[in-house]
């Protein structure tokens, strides 16, 4: 019989302790997930620290070959003891293609430029960021509550890769939507009904 829980990439919370018992606080602490959002929220605004290069690797690989993407994130399991990303590089390229592909979908829909600016910003914070919240917040719930093999507070899959989940499905579904639909959209749309 298949089980969920054996499939799922998941986390165990064990500090490592002391020959006297006791547990390093700081390892503890590097475990919580309000540590590694604060780790990631603070690496958000410092391009310098990101690594863009593995990020487009990434993105490459997501069309060619998707294994090796899901293989990346087993070896940071592996190195860093965690499923999600650390650096928010592929959100900020993800955000910067949106822009891009965005403004070239507007132009080809001869948008207005407040009209652009409307599009944009729902394209960015409510389809990419705020849809993705919500779905990766309830998919989250519902793995951890519902298709884990065993409820324990020390085993759970983390909120962050379920986002890095939704980023990595977001990002062919805009490939195709914003740099290959627009090519074959008329731009007259009253010709249709000729």
């Amino acid at each position: 019989m298949f089980k969920f829980g054996s499939m799922l990439p998941t986390t165990t919370y064990s500090p490592q302790s002391h020959g006297n018992g006791t547990v390093n606080s700081r390892d503890a602490a590097r475990h919580t997930a309000g540590a590694k959002r604060y780790k990631y929220l603070r690496r958000l605004f410092r391009f310098r620290q990101m690594d863009f290069e593995f990020a487009m690797w990434q993105m490459l690989y997501l069309f060619t070959s998707p294994q090796k993407v899901y293989r990346n994130f087993h070896y940071r399991k592996q190195t860093k003891d965690q499923w999600a990303r650390d650096d928010p590089a592929f959100l900020v390229l993800l955000s910067f293609w949106l822009c891009v592909s965005t403004v070239g979908f507007a132009f080809v829909l001869e948008m207005g430029f407040v009209q652009t600016i409307k599009l944009l910003l729902w394209v960015v914070f409510i389809d990419c960021i705020g849809v993705g919240l919500l779905i990766s917040t309830l998919m989250w719930f519902i793995t951890n509550k519902y298709l884990m093999k065993q409820q324990s507070k020390d085993y759970d899959v983390e909120w962050g890769y379920a986002f890095d989940v939704h980023l990595n499905a977001f990002y062919p579904l805009l490939i195709i939507l914003h740099f290959i639909q627009p090519f074959f959209i008329n731009r007259k749309f009253g010709c249709i009904a000729n």
